[in-house]
């Protein structure tokens, strides 16, 4: 038996961006509950959060051409690129908020400005990005975005990647200088720092071994605390569950009828990072390509400019692997014993209909390292093996779930699933994820906390202004919110001085 049984009004599992939004926005709302916070490794942030598991791209749909598809008729779809800029305004306002309110400080050490740039190759892609420009130039949050298949240009915007280009083949890109290169981890180090200092009770090296329903309606959840040895048992009338690729195991576990069938496939990326100072001071951008044919969304090609503890870097990739594991640090039984009664059906059909991407993943599995040259050479064409170390990056779990469109279709987003009486959320999926956590955080409250978001409706446009509006529909208004939000976490055009 157990030593502890205590009782919460909130206890959330993980310790990452999404739990940490979350924990964030209840303490400005109802700042009387009382939140404990559950993570399973020594500190915040350490799995899909952290930078160097995170693209950190700060996704806004500026540059990612997944996000824009080409219609039958020729036309190009933005739609699913506009929410995205939508959502990510949202994350921009809210953490403008907190430093506005000092409740943090410094972001510039979690925010930088960085150009988001398109690139393709070939007359067929080009045509594309030509008609995409075209597309997002109508809507007020891509204003600014640049075209040219000009190569003078063209070097001045890449000069790494033109330098030694050899071929014939049209190449064109666009650049927007509003983007930016979001250190993930560092916020959520920065919010839990602000957190404990509001009385959350953070949790470390606590890791969740159930949960169930308490005869009072309320959620026992089974801790075991690894410094103890020991178990716990903590009761919540509300328990999120934020655990990156680790949340489906738990929400089956709860046994709600909206887990019952939902799979989840396992994803694991590695990305090469260039060890020349040289080669990284030539490159300023986030350039996104254009995935191959047959390639999912997850694998589009990007070169990368970060910062990370204080330091300019330079990223290429992603390139999948494949691991049964959930969470870089999970077990090799995660997948096979997240199988069972209710989703067999569906995990299979998902088997069925998704040989193209098992095919993928086991060409990319196979890689030599000398083939992942020949792919950053697609875009540095200089590029040397020596410059470049191999990292490997986070783990993503993809939601497999019966749709619309069938039964085990693979999902490719962020995903929240929630019980009928709100008493229990969990965060499944991957991109755009981190950059949207305020939108899907503000979306875990509606659907679990209906009868609070009259009250708290003045708070929350206190923090986001744009609150239940289009900024695409107010144009005036996502101009003053963004020059606001650039003013206060210190975003601008220029490169900025690393010390």
């Amino acid at each position: 038996m157990s030593n502890l049984q205590e009782k919460t009004d909130v206890i959330l599992i993980g310790a990452g961006v999404m739990s940490a939004t979350l924990a964030t926005l209840l303490k400005e709302l109802a700042p009387e509950w009382e939140i404990k916070v559950f993570e399973k490794l020594e500190s915040a942030g350490e799995e899909s959060s952290n930078e160097w598991n995170n693209a950190g791209t700060g996704h806004a749909a500026l540059c990612e051409l997944n996000y824009t598809s080409e219609k039958a008729d020729g036309t190009i779809d933005i739609s699913k690129a506009v929410k995205v800029n939508e959502q990510f305004q949202i994350s921009r306002q809210f953490w403008s908020y907190l430093v506005k309110s000092n409740l943090i400080q410094n972001p510039e050490e979690f925010i930088m400005p960085i150009p988001h740039m398109s690139m393709v190759q070939g007359e067929e892609n080009v045509a594309f990005l030509k008609k995409r420009l075209e597309a997002l130039s109508k809507n007020p949050l891509f204003e600014g975005m640049e075209f040219s298949d000009d190569p003078e240009k063209l070097k001045e915007w890449i000069p790494l990647i033109m330098e030694g280009r050899t071929s014939n083949e049209p190449i064109a890109a666009t650049k927007i200088d509003s983007g930016t290169d979001v250190n993930f981890g560092a916020l959520t180090r920065m919010l839990f720092d602000y957190l404990k200092n509001q009385q959350v009770e953070v949790n470390y090296k606590h890791s969740v071994e159930g949960i169930k329903r308490a005869k009072d309606g309320s959620w026992e959840v089974k801790v075991h605390d690894h410094d103890a040895c020991k178990m716990e048992y903590h009761y919540a009338k509300f328990v999120f569950i934020g655990g990156g690729g680790g949340s489906l195991p738990l929400l089956q576990q709860t046994g709600i009828p909206e887990s019952k069938q939902i799979g989840g496939f396992p994803v694991s990326g590695l990305f090469m990072v260039c060890n020349n100072p040289e080669v990284i001071e030539k490159h300023h951008a986030k350039v996104y390509g254009k995935a191959k044919v047959g390639a999912p969304p997850m694998s589009v090609p990007h070169l990368d400019t970060r910062y990370i503890d204080n330091r300019k870097s330079l990223l290429f990739g992603p390139f999948a692997g494949f691991t049964p594991k959930f969470l870089k640090t999970g077990s090799n039984l995660d997948l096979i014993s997240s199988v069972n009664l209710n989703n067999v059906i569906t995990m299979l059909a998902a088997g069925a209909k998704e040989m193209a991407l098992t095919k993928y993943l086991i060409q990319q599995v196979m890689l030599t390292k000398e083939q992942r040259l020949e792919e950053l050479q697609e875009f540095i064409p200089n590029a040397k093996s020596e410059d470049w170390d191999m990292v490997v990056a986070g783990q993503r779990v993809q939601v497999i779930k019966d749709t619309a469109a069938g039964k085990g279709t693979l999902q490719f987003g962020t995903e929240v699933v929630s019980a009928a009486d709100g008493s229990v959320a969990a965060l499944l999926g991957a991109s755009p994820g981190a950059s949207t956590a305020v939108h899907v955080m503000l979306e875990v409250l509606q659907k679990c906390f209906p009868q609070h978001m009259k009250e708290w409706e003045g708070k929350i446009k206190e923090m986001i202004p744009s609150y239940g509006l289009s900024l695409t529909d107010h144009p005036e208004l996502f101009k003053e919110i963004h020059r606001s939000t650039e003013s206060t976490l210190c975003l601008s055009e220029k490169e900025p001085v690393l010390i």
